[in-house]
């Protein structure tokens, strides 16, 4: 008889990717969720795994071997009540990642403030790509898989490096379970302002992960970043590497032209650069991606690749058949010449960089429009509401929604906004704005970490509806 885990908060990307693996090898899975929907249901459903809606305590009436409790759930919560109360072993995700999979692997970790899916996505391809068929867990669908993540068939093993914390129960951040051997930091910045008092606690939880990568593993980060730089001096017992970006005009930022890996853009939007590693000829890169971020994704990617044999040329063959993926700058569909694509970009610097990426793409032959959602709980608590406005000085049009929750009003963001702006409260109207402004050439693009109450198929509905 097949042990049997139960997990709550299923739906989630991290905590699916839990459940698929588990499926993977062998266990039988159950789990409850409060939104129990489409795409993670059907894919979870897909691999035999029972859902189940709610947290009721009668979910747990099978008394499973073991439930794996995911950092949403909270106490209160009424399924997490009865667990306790019920004296059953449980665990968190990270932990039993760790116990059941990660073990006795060569764990390849993607950290940082940003970049984590699109970086831990291009370094398991680049590794498939060279037929190392590594096994992965990331916080997205990696367009070139399908699936958020696989035991694969070696013993590599890529995953989204997250520094939020654990469980209710464990508060260090996820990541310090993980005992990689090769660690990206691509960047750090203050985030998780629910969790983290300031950017000092974010670097400690670096510190500790820092601690646990052997003397022989490698560490790959972002060149000229104070902030890492600052983590490192705390205590590093690793060789490290660094990779920075060099603009079109051959200008490099700040000390970046030191670093061992540098790439040089050949086009402004990011889609051409080149690529040297440690003083050797340059070799090009032509792939389907913009924005000066993604170069610095791919950099990230390619010196940890190279930790475990991927040669360069290799990788470069690898990042030119990259799909990108899932919410990512996701082009959702072109409708009149209207191209619309959907952004998980929920932080200034990341709304920053890819309106950055987009206006450079765009050239002079069209506009840039953004419709923005600031759900996370970061932004709900107002942390970063100063430097909204700026971000946003690549787009010819910027549309923020007021959700609901947030107790800080956009109003401010609207009136200092660097480009022209207005404040929508209504989906509906939102979107007919849209419909009226939007012209043949335009690039829109709808950035949330959530759903946006489902605007992206409304908008593309409205768009290509008889005017």
């Amino acid at each position: 008889m097949s042990t049997h885990i139960h997990i709550l908060g299923i739906c989630g990307t991290f905590m699916g990717g839990i459940a698929l693996l588990a499926r993977e090898l062998g266990y039988r899975v159950t789990g409850s969720d409060a939104n129990v929907y489409p795409p993670m249901s059907t894919q979870l459903e897909a691999a035999g795994i029972e859902l189940m809606h709610g947290y009721l305590p009668e979910h747990l009436d099978e008394q499973p071997d073991c439930v794996v409790v995911g950092n949403a759930m909270a106490r209160g919560n009424p399924l997490v009540e009865h667990l306790l109360n019920s004296g059953m072993s449980y665990t968190s995700g990270p932990q039993w990642l760790a116990e059941n999979v990660l073990r006795n692997k060569w764990v390849l970790a993607v950290s940082g403030t940003h970049g984590k899916t699109t970086t831990s996505s291009l370094l398991a391809w680049l590794l498939e790509h060279a037929g190392m068929s590594p096994g992965f867990l990331i916080g997205g669908v990696p367009g070139n898989f399908g699936v958020s993540a696989r035991l694969g068939e070696t013993d590599f093993f890529v995953v989204e490096a997250d520094e939020y914390d654990t469980a209710f129960f464990d508060k260090r951040s996820k990541f310090v379970h993980y005992r990689p051997r090769t660690l990206a930091i691509n960047n750090l910045e203050f985030d998780h302002a629910d969790i983290f008092d300031d950017l000092a606690a974010i670097q400690r939880q670096f510190h500790h992960l820092i601690r646990c990568v052997p003397a022989q593993g490698l560490i790959v980060h972002r060149a000229n970043v104070p902030a890492i730089n600052d983590t490192l001096a705390m205590g590093c017992w690793t060789p490290t590497q660094s990779f920075g970006v060099g603009g079109a005009d051959g200008v490099s930022d700040g000390d970046d032209s030191n670093a061992p890996w540098l790439a040089q853009l050949t086009r402004e939007d990011g889609s051409a650069f080149t690529i040297c590693h440690d003083g050797a000829p340059e070799v090009p890169v032509q792939w389907a991606h913009c924005g000066r971020h993604n170069v610095e994704n791919a950099l990230a990617a390619c010196a940890a690749a190279r930790h475990v044999g991927v040669t360069l040329h290799q990788a470069v063959a690898g990042l030119a058949t990259f799909k990108g993926v899932k919410r990512r700058l996701e082009l959702l569909g072109t409708v009149n010449d209207i191209a619309v694509f959907d952004d998980f970009a929920h932080h200034p610097t990341a709304i920053a960089t890819t309106l950055h990426g987009l206006r450079a793409r765009a050239g002079t032959s069209g506009r840039v429009l953004a419709l923005i959602e600031p759900r996370s709980n970061t932004m709900r608590m107002g942390t970063h509401r100063d430097q909204l406005a700026a971000s946003t000085s690549d787009a010819d049009t910027v549309y923020w929604y007021q959700p609901e929750g947030i107790d800080w009003s956009l109003d401010d963001v609207v009136a200092s906004s660097a480009a022209p702006a207005q404040l929508h409260v209504d989906i509906t109207e939102l979107v007919q704005q849209v419909c009226i402004d939007a012209q043949p050439g335009d690039q829109v693009v709808i950035m949330s970490n959530g759903s946006f109450g489902g605007i992206h198929q409304q908008l593309l509905s409205a768009l290509a509806a008889p005017q």
